[in-house]
């Protein structure tokens, strides 16, 4: 126990880091431009309370429980040799969790003019399709920029048939469907499945599961698109509840966790589910192994019910307002400066940030920083909020950005190391998670109402913006690493780890 109790302390730290800056911007904000009532202040204040204990909770479950059970999963199918097995059991994978995804349900709701059933089952079978190639991919020892140039290539091509209102929504789809549950699962299932390669480039091919899994919805989207001819402008947004004292603040938050514990239920259920099925035919763990990751499943769950009500009940009525305050100002293009001061702290409140940065650390064996890593993210998330905020304000189609945003990324995969196209397409993925649907989405429409334009069109479309921009920046950090390394190492091995004894500190557990 006296080991959680530390592990706690540690995670309590970071999620001080990564809510308090978001905190303290929204609180001087309110206090000087734009005026936020007390309810709406009071909602947000418990809002980020609980979002601290949500991260803290979350990312010692994922590391306890989600990342040695998708390893372990992966590395066990892997070891199989059956190619047969590996593609049925990653396409049910891909497919229960993410139709078992909360966010699928809210993506759902924003195209009326499709079958919610009929959108969520095309969705999870475009994961589902896309995890299987991406398994394909690392066993076959395929480099992952040809994979990604013909996979959006193939989306920019459908994205041209497709009415106006509905494409900001089919590209927010790619960020929607991987949310903090299943990302940690879906990563550390690559390592797994990447863990029998004893080759240099094993390491580098984990990476890349993520990004070809927001691929999937965005394409099968796009195509539902040309079939249904949706017209997403009756869409008018969810409405948001504040509370007008002290009492009714605290039933906004009581009423809302049964909710919020069901849908999470649901969420851990097929993972679970799929894990026990391992454990009896392949696994066979041993008791005192099971019952760590047991601990770190009710963390998980405990987190990510907390986290999702902080979020949803509190952030949500504050970004919509700052928002609709700050875009009805004179100067209205102020919005623009003060996103990207938002976007640039707010990534780092998102849960799966952690794992993936932890990840990327230990497989890189500190090639690349944590530090480094953040420090990427949040320019690009800074950047992404930017163009944001310009497209609500100027109303431009949002293939005016994602088509050269795109096409520069996949042009920087030809001259940057491997490993690093592969960790910053997976990190597109991974910092468009709930934080951005609960803060920075609700800030865009309130500023997009405020502004005179289309919910669907203007307003939607930030999620892709915060799953582009990191591509780019992250790239950019492989440009200067490469550079660097070209003084001791070749810029083929950037991000291999060393071999012998040197891979393994000196307190680590080798299982062998």
């Amino acid at each position: 126990m006296r080991l959680y109790r530390s592990k706690l302390r540690e995670k309590m730290g970071e999620s001080l880091k990564a809510v308090l800056p978001v905190a303290g911007i929204v609180l001087l904000l309110s206090f000087t431009v734009a005026p936020v009532p007390a309810g709406i202040l009071l909602e947000f204040l418990a809002g980020a309370a609980l979002l601290l204990i949500g991260m803290m909770f979350f990312t010692l479950g994922a590391e306890l429980s989600m990342t040695p059970m998708g390893e372990r999963t992966g590395g066990s199918l892997a070891k199989s040799r059956k190619l047969w097995l590996i593609m049925v059991m990653g396409f049910l994978l891909g497919f229960v969790v993410t139709v078992s995804e909360p966010d699928l349900q809210v993506l759902a709701n924003q195209v009326p003019s499709i079958p919610n059933q009929v959108l969520i089952l095309a969705v999870a079978g475009g994961v589902a399709a896309f995890l299987v190639l991406a398994l394909l991919r690392m066993l076959f020892k395929v480099p992952l920029s040809p994979v990604l140039i013909v996979s959006y290539l193939l989306a920019m091509t459908a994205a041209l048939f497709v009415p106006e209102d509905f494409l900001a929504v089919a590209f927010d789809s790619g960020g929607v469907t991987t949310g903090p549950m299943t990302v940690p699962f879906i990563m550390a299932f690559g390592v797994g499945i990447s863990s029998v390669r004893n080759d240099e480039r094993a390491a580098e091919d984990s990476f890349g599961l993520v990004a070809l899994c927001s691929v999937g919805p965005i394409l099968m989207v796009l195509l539902l698109g040309i079939l249904y001819h949706p017209d997403g402008g009756d869409y008018a947004g969810s409405v948001l509840l504040t509370a007008a004292d002290s009492v009714e603040l605290g039933r906004l938050f009581t009423s809302s966790i049964p909710h919020y514990m069901g849908e999470i239920l649901i969420s851990l259920l097929p993972v679970l589910l799929f894990f026990i099925v391992f454990q009896i035919f392949f696994l066979k763990m041993e008791r005192r192994a099971l019952l760590k990751i047991v601990i770190g499943l009710v963390y998980t769950y405990v987190g990510l019910v907390v986290f999702l009500t902080g979020a949803n009940v509190g952030f949500m009525p504050a970004g919509n307002y700052l928002g609709r305050i700050l875009a009805a100002m004179p100067h209205r293009w102020i919005i623009v400066p003060v996103g990207m001061v938002i976007g640039y702290f707010i990534v780092m409140a998102e849960p799966a940030v952690y794992v993936l940065m932890k990840q990327v650390e230990e497989l890189t064996d500190g090639a690349v920083s944590g530090a480094a890593m953040k420090l990427s993210l949040s320019l690009g998330v800074a950047v992404s909020v930017g163009l944001a905020m310009s497209r609500v304000l100027t109303g431009l189609n949002i293939l005016w950005y994602v088509i050269p945003g795109y096409g520069l990324a996949l042009l920087l995969s030809f001259f940057v190391p491997r490993m690093f196209t592969a960790i910053a397409f997976d990190s597109g993925g991974v910092a468009s998670g709930p934080m951005t649907a609960a803060f920075l989405l609700p800030f865009a429409m309130g500023a997009c109402q405020a502004a005179g334009g289309s919910l669907v069109r203007d307003a939607f479309g930030v999620v892709a913006m915060v799953a582009m921009t990191p591509l780019l920046t992250i790239q950019g950090l492989g440009l200067i690493y490469r550079w660097k390394s070209r003084l001791g190492q070749r810029p083929d091995q950037v991000g291999t780890a060393p071999a012998g004894p040197e891979l393994y500190g000196e307190f680590e557990i080798i299982e062998l």
